[in-house]
């Protein structure tokens, strides 16, 4: 073998033990860390080649307030945890990775958290974020260590029924 040939060897198995150790530590987090559905607001980032992927605000209820503090309250942290299937928010002073900036919505008692997160769509799926009225979308996230939730699957929940999980693929 030339000197060329095992360097380009040496780096495709360097770059694949990269890839393979991403995947392992994902597939890893989604069997062993606590996951849940949260609500979606999309966004559309008006790109005109913005790809294949839906970007998803994710709203959780508004985290209980310390006293004294006026609403709207913003920029705060948040650290999630699963209850239920669901995910919910708690308020923390503690600017570890674990938690979360918070940014409030115009919507009431849901809270936005950022930043917003891509879920990828193939390419002969429809939009799933454009739903017909009475319909929420949902997203199934698994909530890592550090770093925002990472997305699993969507679902769609009609009135006050349960959330069915889409067919993306």
């Amino acid at each position: 073998m030339s000197l060329m040939l095992r360097k380009g060897l040496l780096l495709a198995l360097l770059q694949g033990g990269l890839l393979l150790s991403l995947g392992g530590q994902l597939l890893l987090d989604r069997a062993t860390r606590p996951r849940g559905w949260i609500l979606t607001q999309p966004v559309d980032p008006h790109l005109p080649i913005r790809g294949r992927y839906v970007n998803l605000g994710l709203l959780v209820p508004a985290p209980d307030r310390a006293d004294g503090q006026d609403m709207p309250w913003s920029g705060g942290r948040v650290v999630l945890r699963s209850e239920a299937g669901l995910v919910r928010a708690t308020l923390t002073t503690d600017a570890t990775p674990r938690s979360q900036s918070l940014a409030a919505t115009p919507q009431g008692e849901l809270w936005r958290l950022e930043p917003s997160v891509a879920f990828f769509i193939p390419p002969r799926v429809a939009d799933p974020s454009r739903r017909p009225p009475g319909e929420q979308l949902w997203v199934e996230v698994t909530l890592p260590a550090q770093g925002p939730p990472r997305p699993i699957r969507l679902g769609v929940k009609r009135g006050a029924g349960p959330i069915t999980p889409l067919e993306t693929r």
